[in-house]
């Protein structure tokens, strides 16, 4: 799983196409999710205490699998190509390892140096989350994806936006 995660970290697409193709990674990608969720809980513990940490790995779970639905929805559907095959649990899969540069997020706390960082790993985690979407797709295109991301986050949005506003 740590080669995989470091793989996934480097966006080599090798890996993105291993994890897409075995279906007993989804407990790994799932481990991955909870990984991140955690360092990030702990990076913003200065911001979000001990109950914004325990809402935060229930909400990055949910969301995870929320995100690996409507990039799945979008990219089979309204983005779909000729070549596309996928069913949810190859996002879901190659989802929750696009997450790996997130564990770097556990030292967001520190002043100063940590927002920079957690912000870098955000972006990173962004850029893979574009290549998990390409290949788990199917696409030879990075702007389809880019697209199925940019079209997908609207619906994300609005419902990431009402979970933490319940919490």
């Amino acid at each position: 799983m740590i080669r995989r995660m470091i793989g996934a970290a480097r966006l080599d697409t090798t890996v993105y196409e291993e994890v897409e193709a075995d279906k007993s990674a989804t407990r790994q990608a799932l481990t991955v999710v909870l990984l991140v969720a955690l360092a990030t809980g702990i990076g913003t513990l200065g911001s979000g205490g001990i109950g914004g940490l325990v809402v935060g790995i229930a909400a990055g779970i949910g969301l995870w699998a929320l995100w690996a639905w409507i990039t799945y929805f979008v990219g089979t559907t309204i983005l779909k190509t000729a070549e596309t095959e996928a069913d949810w649990g190859q996002l879901a899969r190659t989802l929750g390892f696009a997450q790996s540069p997130g564990v770097l997020k556990v030292i967001g706390f520190i002043p100063v140096i940590g927002p920079l960082v957690f912000a870098i790993a955000s972006i990173w985690q962004l850029v893979a989350m574009v290549i998990a979407i390409r290949q788990a797709l199917d696409y030879t295109s990075t702007w389809r994806a880019v697209g199925v991301a940019v079209v997908g986050f609207i619906p994300y949005a609005v419902v990431s936006s009402l979970v933490y506003a319940l919490v």
